[in-house]
């Protein structure tokens, strides 16, 4: 299992980070997800709020800013003075990633982990999903908030994720041929979800 990497992207009320938690209890190996937030700040310099609040959303176009800079009164200014928080932060986030993954085993939840490392020949790819009732009564019971209210979320996060993984990666988020599993949770939970990726590795070696 030397340095495996296992990235778990996630439909909302998946159970992605209960997954990751309990796996990461399981294998003995670290999970980040929101940690990913706080190595982020840290790293950054601002205020864990404000990287949360761009946290796996698309804002503006990376390609486009790397492609035409910005020059103002005839004066070139630095490309990373006019990239948008969003990509800085994936831009970010993806060097945090690398890292750690080249450091030890670990867990790693959203944040197109597994484009990021595709090159890694030990990542693990896992797209965890749910039946939309199952999802949202998982979320109404987690917010304390009623059913109708958890689908819109549900419908809305799935949408907001799918932008930031194509934005980001060119690829269709959820797509079966970019991961190693796709996991239905929708009657195995997230500890079912975790033997079963846990079964995984260990057949791989």
């Amino acid at each position: 299992m030397a340095n495996t990497v296992i990235t778990i992207a996630r439909q909302y009320g998946a159970s992605g980070r209960f997954t990751g938690e309990l796996l990461s209890e399981m294998m003995g190996i670290p999970c980040y997800d929101r940690e990913l937030i706080t190595m982020s700040a840290a790293k950054s310099g601002y205020n864990e709020d404000v990287v949360e609040s761009y946290d796996e959303k698309a804002q503006s176009s990376l390609l486009y800013t790397l492609a035409v800079g910005s020059v103002d009164y005839g004066t070139p200014v630095p490309l990373a003075y006019h990239m948008p928080m969003s990509d800085k932060l994936y831009i970010m986030q993806s060097n945090i990633i690398r890292e750690l993954a080249d450091k030890s085993p670990c867990i790693i939840v959203g944040r197109c982990a597994d484009h990021v490392l595709n090159e890694n020949e030990k990542r693990v790819a896992v797209f965890l999903k749910a039946e939309l009732s199952v999802r949202a009564e998982r979320v109404a019971e987690r917010h304390n908030i009623s059913l109708s209210e958890a689908q819109d979320m549900c419908v809305k996060t799935d949408r907001r994720r799918a932008a930031y993984y194509s934005h980001y990666t060119g690829q269709k988020w959820g797509r079966s041929d970019l991961y190693d599993l796709m996991i239905d949770t929708t009657r195995i939970g997230a500890h079912g979800a975790a033997l079963v990726i846990k079964q995984y590795v260990d057949s791989i070696g």
